[in-house]
């Protein structure tokens, strides 16, 4: 993996932060990207502050990266938009549909256009894309989220197909709870609607898994950094639970 150039988005915090240093301990050359900079900047890392949900942002984190670090070998789609403001489809307000299809659609289809291309005519790529277990079971009042997680698996396969004949691998790794600043933020939404105590929502969370906890944010990262690795050259298409063992 020495010398490997690699962009990870959400990379400030959570599954992305963990990834990114998993890849840069294992000698890649590592450009993180998210919107605030100063999350960016306590990560330790080179990093891009941008919207990654817009065309503009896009083109600036993976233009930032090429011109610092050379051409992208491994990209990791991890940002995204949650569902914790969410509400039931017939009360879901169009607004939110569209700000989470920009996020965590629309952003990871463009990043892949920039560098998918490049990958294929070097001959080596790893895309990997942070999906959920909601890309293949659906949440209850979460329509916007779930439709894009789906979409994002279906995105992945697509590249799988378009650029492994070029030695370029896609796929998509779906956690089940983790415990992020995301994570949080439904909870607190749950918690809230229902009466009960956060704690109580993360405790019926962690009763889904076998292990009777959630995942913790290295144990995703820890599969991404695998598909990104040379030894993962055959995998590629798949979508990759990453849930304790426990149907969601």
């Amino acid at each position: 993996m020495n010398q490997r150039v690699a962009l990870v988005t959400g990379g400030s915090r959570g599954i992305g932060r963990e990834a990114a240093q998993l890849l840069a301990t294992a000698g890649m050359n590592v450009m993180i990207a998210a919107r605030s900079a100063a999350e960016l900047a306590s990560v330790g890392l080179d990093y891009v502050a941008a919207d990654l949900g817009t065309i503009e942002g896009c083109a600036l984190a993976v233009a930032h990266t090429e011109q610092r670090m050379g051409p992208i070998d491994v990209l990791v789609v991890n940002h995204g938009i949650g569902s914790a403001h969410e509400k039931l489809i017939w009360e879901q307000d169009p607004a939110v549909w569209r700000e989470t299809m920009r996020v965590n659609l629309d952003g990871p289809f463009e990043l892949a256009r920039l560098t998918v291309g490049g990958m294929c005519k070097r001959g080596f790529g790893r895309v990997v894309f942070t999906s959920s277990t909601a890309g293949e079971k659906a949440e209850r009042s979460g329509s916007a989220y779930t439709a894009s997680k789906h979409g994002v698996i279906g995105l992945a396969r697509s590249i799988a197909l378009d650029a492994g004949p070029f030695g370029v691998t896609s796929n998509a790794v779906l956690p089940g709870w983790v415990r992020t600043a995301m994570a949080e933020r439904s909870a607190q939404a749950e918690a809230q609607r229902r009466g009960i105590s956060v704690a109580a929502v993360w405790d019926e969370r962690a009763a889904i898994y076998p292990q009777k906890r959630v995942l913790e944010p290295i144990e995703v990262a820890q599969v991404i950094a695998f598909l990104c690795s040379a030894a993962a050259g055959g995998v590629n298409g798949e979508a990759v639970t990453v849930a304790l063992g426990g149907i969601w």
